[in-house]
């Protein structure tokens, strides 16, 4: 039972973690929200790493039983995630600098907090859960090993080892995403433009990858790496 609990865990954990990157969605997120106070990256982290959970579970449970009810292969999901993807990249890249807001006092430095939460609000799940924390690749993988189980239906010992492994992760994506700030405090305001920059073309690329992925999935083409 143990050796079945630790192999089903490993190969979910295994699976997803390349996929979903913790270290490199919080510096995405980051890219989006670099002025935020502690407080609000507290609650950005909670939550995207409580909706991950939730969509990660259940892509695993059922997420292919409703792709097949809606029609939706997963070379379209591929596709339409690359793009949601490739769009939030290239608007990160068109998006002008921070300002600098130590300038902020009183009740326009208040006015200005009430802003960024209304803003986190309506982020927390587009973009910031899906698609940069759990995109259409990590939803693919999550579904494969979902499909994986035996004919008969998973075992309580592999539910126990999906569960423990989904926990993990989430756990790595809170504390990636509370605590990538302190990159902020080393690089700068000046250093972090830089690298917001840089992220939001990579963003852009992995959307343009993900997207051509599905479309030569479509299409028939050899896979190009």
């Amino acid at each position: 039972m143990w050796n079945d609990f630790t192999h089903a865990f490993l190969v979910i954990f295994t699976s997803l973690l390349p996929v979903v990157n913790p270290p490199g969605s919080a510096l995405m997120v980051l890219g989006i929200l670099p002025d935020a106070t502690p407080a609000q990256r507290t609650h950005v982290a909670r939550a995207v790493a409580l909706n991950s959970l939730v969509m990660l579970a259940t892509s695993i449970g059922v997420g292919a039983y409703v792709l097949s009810f809606f029609g939706i292969s997963i070379p379209v999901l591929r596709l339409a995630g690359g793009l949601v993807i490739a769009a939030t990249g290239w608007r990160l890249l068109q998006a002008p600098a921070q300002p600098d807001r130590s300038s902020l006092a009183g009740a326009a430095e208040e006015e200005a907090r009430d802003d960024t939460d209304a803003t986190l609000a309506s982020q927390i799940f587009y973009p910031f859960t899906l698609p940069i924390t759990v995109g259409p690749g990590s939803i693919a993988v999550a579904i494969a090993v979902g499909t994986s189980s035996p004919a008969e239906g998973p075992a309580l010992v592999h539910v126990a080892a999906a569960s423990a492994a989904l926990l993990v992760l989430c756990a790595l994506i809170y504390l990636c995403m509370r605590y990538a700030c302190r990159l902020q405090s080393l690089l700068g305001r000046t250093g972090m433009q830089v690298v917001l920059r840089l992220l939001a073309f990579v963003i852009l690329c992995i959307g343009v990858q993900i997207g051509w992925l599905g479309l030569s999935e479509l299409l028939g083409l050899p896979q190009t790496h």
